[in-house]
């Protein structure tokens, strides 16, 4: 069965396209386009999911959201069993770790960076404290990744995937000189062939 994708521009949709290209896993896109001036998703995406949130997955008949439970779905039933540590390894319980980090404490900050950008002078009381958190965690993903550029292990794991979004806007916003390790994570990954494949079939994203 064909794995269809409810597709976002410039969201963390992206990176389950790449980790779809990486399983050769054949997918449909149903793309969507933020609004010009408000950056927000488009209302169409209500219709498939409450939230209008994105990415969502639909496979068989079965329909999933976030992206953390995406992508430990597809490793699980489309051959991405590399991707994923064995159970009951120190490493299983990094990846757990790193999974829930990339998307719940390092994403706090980038998104919060990203919103009151938007607001310019609005923001100037809130703007010390954002700068202050998500440099943190920025240095923490820095002082943590392997040598060779992965969280989990010493290959590509599913882990990766997930803190490939926040590092991809970290960079963006400045953080390049300051986390070289990052950096170069971010440009191993865009090298990727799979990644190119995913960013040609997905369409525009960010600088890259």
């Amino acid at each position: 069965m064909t794995v269809t994708v409810h597709h976002l521009n410039n969201s963390r949709s992206q990176r389950i396209l790449w980790l779809l290209e990486e399983l050769n896993t054949d997918y449909d896109i149903v793309p969507y386009q933020r609004d010009a001036e408000t950056n927000l998703a488009p209302p169409e995406l209500k219709q498939v999911h409450p939230l209008g949130k994105s990415p969502l997955i639909e496979d068989n008949g079965l329909q999933v959201a976030e992206s953390g439970a995406i992508i430990q779905y597809l490793c699980e039933r489309h051959g991405g069993g590399s991707w994923l540590p064995e159970a009951d390894t120190e490493d299983h319980v990094r990846h757990l770790e790193w999974m829930q980090f990339g998307e719940s404490s390092f994403f706090v900050p980038v998104m919060l960076k990203l919103y009151t950008g938007r607001l310019g002078e609005a923001a100037a009381a809130l703007a010390p404290r954002i700068d202050e958190q998500l440099a943190a965690h920025v240095q923490f993903a820095e002082d943590n990744i392997s040598d060779d550029l992965h969280f989990v292990g010493n290959d590509w794991t599913a882990a990766d995937v997930m803190m490939s979004f926040p590092a991809e806007i970290a960079i963006m916003q400045g953080y390049c000189d300051k986390a070289p390790k990052l950096a170069r994570f971010v440009e191993a990954i865009h090298a990727r062939p799979a990644w190119q494949r995913a960013r040609e079939r997905g369409g525009a994203y960010f600088m890259w």
